[in-house]
């Protein structure tokens, strides 16, 4: 059995996931069974471009249903726990400083907060994500360039994350 790894999430980002299931289950999974009894209505469904539109439609909504249940069920809601002060870990605001001089200031987090953070959200398991993860203010960090190269940063503020 494949492990599935717990994705971290506000309680905001949660609420909306709940919000998002409930409405796919439901009101928009009602919506297209409608588009796909009038497509029928209408005959010869080989030629019938409405019908595979709302076939395909519903081939969508049904995998986001799975991929938002998914999420949930495997799912924490809030900081890890034992994530001390001053660590960067999920639902962190982390700030980096590279040998130039410029800093870069992100949100250690699921994709699904991107929805409404104001802030570049990266994930832990993204090549800076992970180099950061559980590192303290003070550390620094080196990952891979998608050219191959490496580049190292500095962790100069972590803050939590208070949407």
């Amino acid at each position: 059995m494949i492990e599935i790894p717990t994705t971290w999430l506000t309680q905001d980002a949660f609420d909306r996931l709940q919000q998002e299931l409930d409405d796919r289950s439901n009101a928009v999974r009602a919506d297209i069974t409608k588009k796909i009894e009038a497509a029928r209505d209408e005959g010869d469904l080989k030629e019938n471009g409405g019908y595979h539109a709302a076939k395909e439609e519903q081939g969508k909504n049904e995998a986001r249903i799975r991929q938002v249940r998914q999420i949930i069920e495997n799912c924490e809601i809030g900081t890890p726990p034992g994530a001390k002060e001053g660590t960067a870990t999920h639902g962190t605001v982390v700030t980096v400083a590279f040998d130039d001089g410029d800093e870069e200031t992100f949100l250690l987090g699921s994709r699904e907060e991107v929805a409404t953070a104001d802030i570049e959200v990266y994930s832990p398991t993204s090549p800076l994500g992970a180099a950061v993860l559980d590192g303290e203010v003070g550390d620094e960090v080196t990952y891979s360039l998608p050219n191959g190269n490496s580049l190292s940063v500095k962790i100069s503020k972590v803050e939590p994350y208070l949407p």
